[in-house]
């Protein structure tokens, strides 16, 4: 057993963010906002193929704040995937709104059918939806092109949430350029990182200025402190957006060998009866789609495989190798159980068969190694 716990998806930092730390640092900018943050939207915003960028605290805030700008509030209801991380959940019920959960299709996103079910079903109620918020799971782009057509039908917008997805493409446009707006995550464990952080990605410039003024606890344009609405302090450091830039002008190098662990793992299984790469095709070999391959998950039919998820991530965990299940659906989170979901068991199913694998563009070949060994000894029973 490694003396070192091999994560999913640990931070993988360099010389490079090192000195773009102490540039920023030497600079004088240590608070809040600075030359750094403005240039890190400009570059992120052209890296995504949007006009505008607001870098936020957290993923959770760009959701949050992209919602109030919407007009999203108490009694309204926002319609969002099933199969996500809580904080999208979250950000809908800090508005006030309440949820309705969708169901994901086989590829782990939002299901359009069930979409379109759930906006008839509402509206023959005579309830209405302002706002969608699907998701990307794990770096696969959503179907966003049925997503949109469906809530434009039903006179709702879109506001993606593309946090696992940034550097991911569907039919070669960048899955932070779908919906009326888009937030992506820098959180430690993803594609890149800040450490903490987020951004808002919309075409929309009064939209971007909205968010910024709510993000700076909505001050007036004032001498003195002015406040006409409830602002929040959301906006993300100098700093941080200092190490943001570095790792953005990686990010393809980390997306690559991202592709190169995917390419591994599925050749490693792709003679295991019962167990299949989750979401492929997936683009590895290239062309307009394809995932940012944030994590490699694998689908595991028991009575096929002989084993389950469950047996593979307990092996793992006894090696000092991290894998964790699929997200658990938030129809089913025990905070969330009285609320409305439309839901055909799919995302739920993949909750028990599915398990997610190291997958980091830090991983060093020896742990890479190391994986693949203990991978091989455990399939080998």
């Amino acid at each position: 057993m490694t003396n070192d716990k091999i994560y999913m998806s640990s931070p993988d930092v360099t010389e490079l963010e090192e000195k773009a730390l102490v540039r920023a640092i030497r600079s004088g900018w240590i608070a809040p906002l600075g030359p750094e943050v403005d240039a890190f939207e400009a570059e992120l915003a052209e890296y995504c193929g949007r006009k505008h960028a607001v870098a936020l605290s957290s993923g959770t805030a760009a959701l949050h704040l992209g919602l109030l700008t919407l007009g999203v509030g108490p009694g309204d209801l926002v319609l969002t995937s099933s199969l996500t991380f809580a904080a999208t959940t979250n950000a809908i019920v800090y508005t006030g709104a309440e949820p309705v959960f969708i169901d994901a299709d086989e590829s782990g996103n939002m299901n359009p059918d069930l979409l379109e079910e759930a906006f008839k079903t509402l509206q023959d109620e005579g309830k209405t939806v302002k706002v969608v918020v699907p998701v990307d799971l794990l770096g696969k782009v959503a179907d966003h092109e049925r997503i949109g057509e469906i809530a434009s039908r039903y006179g709702a917008v879109v506001l993606s949430d593309a946090a696992e997805s940034l550097g991911a493409t569907r039919n070669g446009k960048s899955a932070g350029a779908f919906g009326n707006a888009a937030i992506v995550s820098f959180n430690g464990n993803k594609i890149m990182t800040t450490s903490g952080g987020g951004a808002l990605l919309t075409d929309d410039e009064e939209f971007a200025k909205h968010v910024r003024y709510l993000a700076t606890q909505a001050r007036q344009p004032v001498v003195h402190y002015e406040h006409t609405d409830i602002g929040y302090n959301y906006r993300m450091s100098n700093i941080l957006a200092a190490l943001g830039r570095a790792q953005l002008s990686r990010l393809d190098e980390m997306i690559e060998k991202r592709r190169q662990h995917r390419l591994r793992y599925r050749e490693l299984f792709q003679d295991v009866p019962g167990v299949s790469i989750f979401g492929e095709p997936s683009g590895v070999d290239g062309g307009d789609t394809r995932d940012n391959f944030w994590l490699t998950s694998i689908i595991v039919d028991e009575p096929e495989a002989g084993f389950s998820a469950s047996d593979l991530q307990q092996t793992l965990a006894e090696t000092n190798i991290e894998a964790r299940p699929l997200w658990k659906p938030m129809h089913l989170q025990p905070v969330h159980q009285e609320l409305r979901s439309f839901s055909d068991g799919t995302s739920e199913r993949l909750f028990q068969i599915g398990i997610s694998l190291p997958s980091g563009s830090a991983l060093k070949p020896n742990e890479v190694e190391y994986i693949e060994v203990a991978l091989k000894k455990f399939l080998e029973g």
